[in-house]
């Protein structure tokens, strides 16, 4: 009886530790799957981005060769992981760029979109993910410095 109890104790045993083992192998590679996971995911809201930044940067430049009053609404699909849009500058000046900063593993990505005429405005209340709407329209003077003509965007009510 003894004799028997110990051996259900040793296959117990010898159960236990193959399946440590096991885990101990699959651990590593589950953890390394949802690093690459992550990765994946952030280098699709990065396309992403560049595409809604490239369809703006496109309606400004067309809208902009029109001249004021011109003006369109642009339909974009917010990526995830955007942290905020810039429009013109860093500071939303007056420039010719489209910054979208994205949230990745590694810190901030900053996704740009040039355009050849000055852009302005405030896209900033866009983060979250979703479709918005954009109005984009030609100003003969701009918000933020009346001097120079613009293209400037914000947010369609």
């Amino acid at each position: 009886m003894n004799n028997r109890r110990q051996v259900r104790l040793q296959s117990s045993f010898e159960l236990l530790i193959t399946l440590s083992f096991g885990l101990a192998i699959l651990l590593p590679l589950v953890v390394f799957a949802f690093i690459q996971l992550a990765n994946a995911n952030s280098a699709v809201s990065a396309v992403a981005a560049q595409q809604v930044a490239s369809k703006l940067a496109s309606a400004a430049a067309l809208v902009g060769s029109q001249g004021a009053p011109a003006k369109q609404i642009v339909q974009i699909a917010m990526p995830t992981g955007v942290q905020y849009i810039y429009i013109g500058t860093l500071t939303n000046g007056i420039g010719h760029s489209i910054i979208f900063a994205i949230r990745s593993p590694t810190g901030l990505s900053y996704i740009t979109a040039y355009t050849p005429i000055n852009v302005s405005g405030n896209l900033g209340g866009i983060s979250s993910t979703g479709t918005y709407l954009v109005n984009v329209s030609a100003q003969a003077q701009c918000p933020l410095q009346l001097a120079l003509p613009c293209v400037y965007m914000k947010p369609a009510v």
